[in-house]
């Protein structure tokens, strides 16, 4: 593999980890009020936003971003790890290009807020599309795809599968080595049950008609606050978006590329 691409790759790794772990420190302490946000991916822009060299951050993460949908795009279109194309490869490759599309527009809010301090969308015009059929089918479709994502992410954990991603023999301190598997078992976990609730919020809204009652990122952390213990599970799994973000992080510094 062309060593360009190895080099974009391990950026859009490292900026995808920056923007799960800002997710999962404003979360935590949001848990315990301790002046944090429940937030999600696309709110982190508006926190970076806010900060001293703001703008300056928003583009360095945009470009981040950025590289990390080429990435994508590149394994779903050029499949250069010879994924293959049976039926499993192909679901695979699909799930890639679905992921560029969305860290493409992650990519493009964070650009967008340098030189907007507002967004120009129409809400009222955007639920209008979505509470036609075709609409309704749509949230429903994405609310299972969700679902089925969440679940995917605990079959990676029993399967153990993002081991063969990284050389353990290259890589010479132990404590290196659990640190990518203990923080990889971490942010699936987190991001499994995020994606599961998301997933059915979509498909409970899509099945009443009612595109109201889709749920974001911080949404589902507020639903997981409301229940029993809710601040403990909510700080536990922020705690692992944090895990994950880390896992990002090594995932840049030592993956291997076929």
């Amino acid at each position: 593999m062309n060593d360009k691409v190895k080099k974009i790759a391990r950026t859009g790794y490292a900026a995808k980890g920056i923007v799960y772990g800002i997710t999962g420190v404003l979360t935590f302490l949001a848990a315990f009020n301790l002046g944090g946000q429940k937030t999600g991916k696309f709110k982190v822009m508006d926190f970076l936003d806010k900060q001293p060299f703001g703008n300056a951050l928003l583009i360095i993460i945009g470009i981040g971003l950025l590289c990390y949908s080429f990435w994508r795009f590149n394994q779903a279109i050029s499949d250069p790890e010879n994924i293959g194309t049976q039926k499993k490869a192909i679901i695979k490759r699909v799930a890639f290009f679905i992921s560029g599309c969305i860290y493409t527009a992650l990519s493009f809010v964070a650009v967008k807020r340098v030189f907007s301090s507002s967004g120009s969308g129409n809400t009222a015009k955007q639920s209008s599309i979505l509470a036609t059929e075709t609409g309704l089918f749509i949230i429903m479709i994405v609310g299972a795809l969700l679902i089925l994502t969440g679940i995917y992410q605990f079959i990676r954990l029993y399967k153990a599968d993002f081991i063969q991603k990284f050389n353990f023999k290259a890589i010479a301190e132990e404590k290196r080595r659990k640190i990518i598997k203990n923080t990889a078992y971490m942010g699936l976990s987190s991001r499994g049950i995020i994606f599961m609730i998301t997933g059915y919020f979509a498909l409970k809204a899509g099945i009443t008609s009612n595109p109201s009652k889709i749920k974001t990122t911080a949404d589902a952390f507020s639903y997981m606050e409301d229940s029993s213990y809710g601040a403990y599970l909510l700080a536990l799994v922020a705690a692992g978006l944090v895990g994950y973000a880390i896992y990002m992080l090594m995932t840049a510094r030592y993956r291997t590329f076929k």
